[in-house]
């Protein structure tokens, strides 16, 4: 067993089996990991003033910091074990090694310490001390905000050692076992490089956490209903199920009728029309003379929006190839001048809706307009223009889906991006790549894939449309 398992149980017991057993051709690459991994390196050097070294020689060299190391020894009830400390940062005291030692680091993202840090530090710290020859004491947690890097101390004690112990027992043996059963809480699933393999048997087996809107508490309080899997769930009616669901309060029928019609349409494939008020022909009539498409890629930690892509469309019978597309690149040290070219691109047609998907965009604007000293009544009048089509299509139709993200609904709509698996994510990827090489692939890249994400957000507002006159 090692640290990355040990991470990886502490996330989802299925994770770990598979890190460890499972068939990595299922396995999909992670952007977030891969983000992750150069935060860490950047930060973690930062913290040692660029002295920062890989491998074993670096620690009898006494480096400030050390990376890429490998500790293997025998832990309790002769268990192997393996170690892959993310750091090891140099103090005082004694070593194998001279007057010296090093203590494990771990890298957070986020302001919380969770237990997977913890438990790496004191797993860590217990091979560790023998390798160095070393007591350890405590273990450093890294983080950075505000473009300052933050040092917390965690202190190893019995408890702590104890407590990985048994979480130790636990991996050994889940390791050693069968397959588990799917994480209930698949909020977590998200980021998992096993998403994809595990999303099938999910919706094979009916997993109630795979409709919209049930989460890991609701789908507890229904299965101690006796509703196990989506079929049952979808054999309700909404009367039946409402009395079921009294935590809702006076929202139980509206919520009941609302997973009954989410489990049928997943089941069945088909959408359903979910309002009979003629409200999506507004959209046909605003957008009608023109209308932009605006998406932007943003790398949320760093609070900065680092592209903006209007697609321009001057009606909806344009060829998709003759549809001008307007990147406009943010780099921090330049931001002026690109808000101003956005508020250019806007009042070049005032009249002109924008479509969007989801609220990021709208608030976007709200931030740059606010940033131009915009009067409260020219923002209220530039955001009035800002449709947003995630919520016209939650609000008039349940889809045959599990979630109502762009790329799930656009991709069942039969839509393609141009670059293969692709994500949000990845274009942050690409983002962080161009910073540290100014390679202009990176930048064509996420070009790419921005401007996809509007013809994806085109195919939305098509369909809605196009559905709407079929139902007047």
């Amino acid at each position: 067993m090692n640290t990355l398992y040990l991470k990886s149980f502490i996330r989802c017991k299925r994770k770990a089996w598979l890190d460890f057993k499972g068939d990595k051709s299922y396995e999909v690459w992670s952007a977030h990991k891969a983000i992750d991994k150069v935060n860490q390196y950047q930060i973690f050097s930062k913290l040692c003033n660029g002295e920062i070294y890989t491998g074993l020689k670096a620690c009898k060299k006494g480096y400030q910091g050390v990376i890429g190391l490998k500790i293997k020894g025998k832990f309790f009830q002769n268990v192997n074990a393996e170690i892959h400390p993310q750091l090891l940062l140099r103090t005082k005291g004694i070593s194998k090694w001279g007057s010296y030692k090093y203590l494990p680091a771990v890298y957070k993202l986020g302001h919380k310490t969770t237990k997977e840090h913890l438990f790496d530090l004191a797993f860590s710290s217990m091979l560790l001390e023998s390798f160095q020859e070393s007591k350890i004491e405590k273990g450093l947690v890294i983080s950075s905000f505000d473009k300052k890097v933050n040092v917390e101390e965690i202190y190893l004690n019995k408890k702590l050692r104890k407590k990985v112990l048994n979480v130790l027992l636990s991996l050994n043996e889940c390791l050693e076992g069968f397959m588990p059963e799917i994480t209930q809480d698949r909020k977590k699933c998200t980021i998992c490089s096993w998403q994809k393999f595990c999303d099938k048997e999910a919706k094979e087996n009916g997993y109630l956490t795979d409709i919209d809107g049930i989460g890991s508490k609701t789908a507890s309080l229904l299965k101690t209903n006796g509703i196990n899997n989506t079929q049952t769930l979808a054999s309700y009616s909404k009367k039946q199920l409402g009395e079921k669901l009294s935590k809702f309060n006076d929202q139980k029928y509206e919520k009941a009728s609302i997973f009954v019609k989410q489990a049928q349409a997943y089941i069945s494939g088909e959408p359903y029309f979910i309002s009979n008020k003629n409200d999506t022909g507004d959209l046909l009539k605003k957008i009608c003379s023109g209308f932009y498409i605006f998406d932007i890629e943003s790398n949320p930690d760093d609070k900065h929006d680092f592209l903006y892509g209007f697609v321009k469309i001057n009606n909806l019978f344009i060829k998709k190839e003759d549809l001008i597309y307007e990147p406009i690149l943010n780099l921090k040290n330049n931001k002026g001048e690109s808000y101003r070219k956005i508020i250019e691109i806007l009042f070049s047609q005032k009249e002109w809706p924008v479509l969007h998907y989801g609220e990021t965009e709208k608030i976007a604007i709200i931030n740059i307009a606010k940033n131009l000293n915009f009067s409260f009544e020219e923002i209220d009048s530039l955001t009035s223009r800002f449709i947003d089509l995630h919520t016209y299509i939650r609000k008039f139709w349940i889809l045959p889906l599990k979630n109502y993200g762009l790329k799930t609904v656009s991709n069942w709509l039969g839509f393609e991006w141009g670059q293969k698996n692709v994500s949000g994510s990845k274009a942050l990827y690409w983002w962080i790549q161009y910073q540290i090489t100014e390679n202009e692939i990176f930048l064509k890249k996420i070009m790419q894939y921005n401007k996809d994400d509007c013809l994806a957000t085109l195919q939305i507002a098509e369909y809605l449309i196009k559905n709407q006159l079929k139902k007047n």
